[in-house]
C-alpha cells in the first residue's frame, strides 16, 4: 500500500502549497493587490502577515528568511527598501481580504487580497470624513 502525502486546506501536497504561497506573496508585493480564490486568499493572508512581522525585526537573519520566500530579487529589494518602512508602523493586519463575488466559469468565490500601506492611526474612513470636513 502506497502512502499519500498529507494535504492541507489547498488540496495539494506541502511542497506544492509552499511554492504556491511563495508565488502568490511575490505577486502581491509586486502589484500591491491580487485576485484569487477565497481559500488561497485566506492562506495567503496568514502566510503574508507572518512574513511581514518577521521582516519588521530588521536583523540579517529575518531579512534572509523573508527573502527566501520571495521568488523575484527585484521585488525583494523593493519590499525591504520601499514597502516595509510604510507598513512598519502597523501592529498587525498588513493584508486585507475583500470578497468580490464568484468566478464565472466554476462559481468559485473570489477575493481581492491587498497590502495595506496607510498609517495605522488613520483608516480610509477617517480620511473620507476629513475630506468632507475640509469642504464644509
Amino acid at each position: 500500500m502506497r502512502h499519500r502525502k498529507k494535504t492541507r486546506k489547498l488540496g495539494v501536497n506541502s511542497a506544492h502549497r509552499r511554492a504556491l504561497l511563495k508565488n502568490l506573496f511575490t505577486s502581491l508585493l509586486a502589484h500591491g493587490k491580487i485576485k484569487t480564490t477565497e481559500v488561497r486568499g485566506k492562506e495567503l493572508v496568514s502566510f503574508g502577515n507572518s512574513l511581514i512581522e518577521k521582516a519588521k525585526k530588521g536583523d540579517l537573519a529575518s531579512r534572509r528568511k523573508v527573502s527566501s520566500h520571495i521568488t523575484n530579487k527585484e521585488v525583494s529589494i523593493n519590499f525591504f527598501k520601499d514597502t516595509l518602512p510604510k507598513v512598519a508602523s502597523r501592529r498587525g493586519g498588513h493584508l486585507r481580504l475583500l470578497r468580490i463575488g464568484t468566478r464565472k466559469g466554476d462559481n468559485a468565490s473570489m477575493v481581492l487580497v491587498e497590502l495595506i500601506k496607510e498609517e495605522s492611526g488613520q483608516t480610509s474612513r477617517e480620511t473620507k470624513h476629513e475630506g468632507r470636513k475640509k469642504k464644509e
